[in-house]
């Protein structure tokens, strides 16, 4: 059986995809701007939308809402999230 291909990517690796900063890419995601999901505690950037989102394609909101950040630091990450 084939391993499904990931459709995600971490925040991190979605900066080193894009070649910007980790801390630039959680800002991003906070901002709406980076096609991002939350799952549990970690912060998940999907592949279609980003892939769209770099071909100038729309993106829809049909994904659902962005990854809700309250009392995450965008400079620190998913461990900096408020308990």
């Amino acid at each position: 059986m084939d391993r499904p291909k990931r459709m995600v990517l971490s925040v991190a690796e979605a900066a080193e995809v894009l070649g910007i900063s980790r801390s630039l890419a959680y800002d991003l995601v906070a901002r709406g701007e980076l096609p991002a999901r939350r799952f549990g505690g970690r912060i998940v950037v999907l592949l279609r939308p980003l892939q769209r989102l770099l071909d100038g394609e729309p993106v829809d909101d049909a994904s659902g809402p962005p990854a809700d950040l309250d009392g995450l630091s965008e400079a620190q990450g998913p461990s900096a999230r408020a308990s």
